[in-house]
């Protein structure tokens, strides 16, 4: 039964979403980036995996300075993915085929070719000019305080015919909006008005912590290392972590805000927001004042799982943190994105081939409770791609050459047929290369094939949806060694103990009288022994029982 018709409006209560990155999707008419009419050609593949949702990568009219992260237009496609009669027939097969469409909405910053800024920089007097954050220099002509650009150097940007530095939290052509002006606020929110009058189903909100800023521009203070921290603000590279960004994002004016975008997604039923939380120690804590109640976000994600540890003592402590702070919110939980390397190559093991790492990764993933958010290609096992230098694309990692790759590498086209050059990307020439060992794993070699990594995704989300308590249900996290991660999920009477052994090395665990296995529940591509009440777990391995 379909989560939509066991919920209605709550659809999205432990929904699978899967990220449709679509410059990296499926290309059309050969210059090399993929556009809508490639996603509408393969949202059958997504369906196929047991999907009840796409959160598709911006679209947006763009300068592509930031890869459409830079908006110039929000009510339009930019050309090279297509027109808006083209969006309208990807959302009208996506909902034929029983998919909801959540869209990127970049809100915080637009790019400096977006009509708004133009004018807003043109003076100091215009109808805009208060609709991005302007500021004056101090006496010395230095900028206004110390915050800092995520993607290296100050915040701040001197424009000559204003005679002012102006914010920019991400690239110099990405200027911060200024949410302190209700107009720029009434604006935002008639831009998500007409794609919820167009149909969609709900909004991923980029940088949703960054929409405001401290008033009096105070200067943030040396950042304070916590031992029990699980996500951080930035690689250890980049000096933005070095701050603690107490006056730049995450400011408490934004909860008014929520507050009024929220009522507009409810004046249209059955829509939903997730809003991406970048903030260091402090994620789970933004997530639960954005998240508490029903007037405010639906849900967020962070980058708690998005980082290099996988393993049962850190996994144990994001859900017993979540728990801690978030009593009546919700979450979204992935392991790979568009911003991150991929995750069968960050938690690589020596030894351990990707492919059974890639599958236990969806296990752990597909059990917790939250919602779920996959990435493209994820459902292959693909790799990072390694990149050179003179190959990169994305201005992050060129930025911070060597020390930081950047983005690209999980950016790389998805693979759709081994024979062909491009992994039947495109008839052109890519805008990120596709390597050979990528292209060994497209979904022609795997569809069909037992014990397959794509055949493991279907059967695993298969075992989700026929679990109630994987949906929605209950969980706590049982006490064990730090080596393994155990869990019990309930709903409706049934009750599921989950382990998994996040090591390469074999491991057993001995079952208490209070998790008393009735019934051992065979795992998609998992069978570790059970006797005498002892679970006898291989390297990474998994084992679910029924309690009684």
């Amino acid at each position: 039964m379909a989560i939509e018709a066991r919920r209605g409006d709550d659809w999205w209560r432990g929904a699978v979403i899967y990220q449709v990155y679509p410059r990296s999707f499926q290309d059309t008419d050969g210059d090399g980036v993929g556009d809508l009419r490639g996603v509408t050609r393969r949202l059958s593949h997504i369906a196929a995996l047991g999907i009840d949702a796409i959160w598709l990568s911006p679209f947006f009219t763009s300068p592509q300075a930031d890869m459409g992260y830079d908006v110039s237009d929000y009510c339009d496609v930019d050309p090279m993915f297509g027109t808006l009669d083209d969006f309208d027939e990807m959302l009208a097969e996506a909902h034929r085929l029983g998919l909801k469409v959540i869209i990127d909405q970049v809100i915080s910053h637009t790019s400096d070719r977006h009509p708004w800024f133009v004018e807003s920089r043109s003076s100091r007097t215009n109808a805009k000019a208060d609709w991005y954050v302007w500021a004056d220099p101090k006496p010395d002509g230095a900028a206004p305080n110390n915050w800092l650009s995520v993607f290296g150097g100050p915040a701040w940007e001197w424009d000559g015919v204003r005679r002012q530095y102006y914010l920019h939290n991400f690239l110099t052509s990405q200027p911060d909006l200024n949410f302190h002006n209700p107009e720029v606020q009434e604006a935002l929110l008639a831009t998500v008005r007409f794609w919820l009058e167009r149909g969609v189903d709900g909004f991923r909100l980029d940088t949703v912590n960054y929409y405001f800023h401290d008033d009096q521009l105070r200067d943030n203070p040396p950042h304070v290392p916590d031992p029990d921290a699980t996500s951080r603000d930035a690689p250890d590279v980049n000096p933005y972590g070095m701050q603690e960004h107490l006056y730049d994002k995450s400011r408490p004016e934004n909860i008014a805000f929520l507050r009024r975008l929220r009522a507009l997604l409810d004046e249209y039923g059955g829509r939903t927001t997730v809003g991406e939380v970048g903030d260091g120690a402090r994620s789970l804590k933004t997530v639960a004042a954005y998240t508490s109640g029903s007037d405010k976000l639906h849900m967020c994600y962070t980058f708690d799982l998005l980082g290099p540890a996988f393993t049962a003592s850190h996994i144990r402590r994001c859900v017993e943190n979540f728990q801690a702070m978030v009593t009546d919110g919700w979450i979204c939980w992935a392991l790979s994105n568009h911003d991150v390397m991929r995750h069968v190559s960050r938690f690589a093991l020596p030894g351990v081939d990707y492919e059974r790492l890639a599958k236990l990764a969806i296990l752990v993933l597909a059990t917790l409770r939250g919602s779920i958010c996959l990435y493209q290609g994820e459902e292959l096992g693909l790799p990072e791609a390694e990149l050179a230098f003179e190959e990169l694309r994305d201005p992050y990692g060129i930025r911070f050459w060597p020390a930081f790759k950047g983005r690209d590498g999980c950016r790389t086209p998805m693979v759709w047929e081994h024979r062909h050059p491009t992994g039947g990307f495109s008839s052109g020439i890519p805008w990120l290369p596709v390597r050979d060992g990528q292209r060994l794993l497209a979904v022609d070699t795997q569809e069909g094939v037992a014990g397959s990594v794509l055949e493991h995704y279907r059967r695993t989300l298969a075992f989700r949806r026929a679990h109630a308590a994987l949906v929605d249900g209950e969980m706590s996290v049982l006490a064990s060694n730090r080596d393994v991660l155990a869990f019990v999920r309930e709903k409706d009477g049934e009750r599921l103990l989950f382990l998994f052994n996040l090591t390469a090395e074999p491991q057993e665990v001995h079952l208490s009288s209070a998790t008393m296995v009735a019934e051992a529940l065979p795992l998609p591509g998992f069978a570790p022994e059970i006797a005498d009440n002892v679970v006898m777990l291989e390297g990474l391995d998994a084992f679910c029982g029924r309690l009684r």
